[in-house]
């Protein structure tokens, strides 16, 4: 898969990274989690990037444990400096995952978590989560996604036009993606759309579930 540049992200100390966008959008994702998530078991966080993002949820569900994994080499030191820096007991050792691949190296998932990747990786990556999703989960479990979409009938804000335009120029395989697609495709793996929920700054929860 290819590696997500970092043009999202501002360099930090030497191990730990800072993505500006976490801080703005880790509330009101916490807040939709909180209505999806099971009361107990391992959340697996597909592309946790910096891991801002998962240090803040292990907060916020301590009763959850948290097995946070990226493609990145630079992801996995930021990963592990923030849940140092935190304290935080309930997040795993992060592990090296390439989502395209068959074998996650991850045994198990009460719950699959993934922000702002798809967009930001080539088709093969959406098609590795979804067959990964699919492998793990239990009946009913959920997959959680968070991003901007395309959608049929919905006019597309004008900044993610631009967003998209611009992931295309940097990387041809990346850019967003339709809704409809990704939902057709989950379904491939028996995954189906439970919830689309809008989000601030013209972006979607969309929550699937294991049938």
């Amino acid at each position: 898969m290819t590696t997500p540049q970092p043009f999202i992200i501002d360099a930090g100390e030497v191990e730990k990274r800072h993505a500006p966008a976490t801080v703005r959008n880790r509330d009101a994702i916490a807040a939709v989690l909180e209505t999806v998530l099971p009361p107990t078991g391992t959340v697996l966080e597909v592309a946790s990037g910096t891991g801002e993002h998962v240090v803040h949820f292990a907060q916020r569900f301590p009763q959850l444990v948290w097995q946070p994994t990226d493609y990145s080499d630079l992801s996995l030191p930021s990963i592990a400096a923030w849940v140092a820096e935190a304290g935080v007991t309930n997040v795993q050792p992060a592990v090296q995952l390439d989502a395209c691949l068959p074998d996650w190296s991850v045994p198990q998932a009460d719950a699959i978590l993934c922000i702002n990747m798809i967009h930001i990786a080539p088709w093969a990556a959406t098609i590795g989560l979804m067959a990964g999703a699919g492998r793990l989960l239990r009946a009913g479990a959920p997959l959680y996604l968070y991003g901007p979409y395309l959608r049929d009938g919905v006019e597309t804000a004008a900044s993610n036009l631009a967003f998209d335009q611009s992931l295309k120029e940097r990387d041809p395989d990346w850019g967003l993606r339709d809704l409809s697609d990704v939902i057709a495709l989950a379904a491939e793996h028996g995954l189906h759309i439970d919830q689309v929920i809008e989000m601030p700054a013209n972006n979607l929860s969309v929550i699937f579930r294991k049938g």
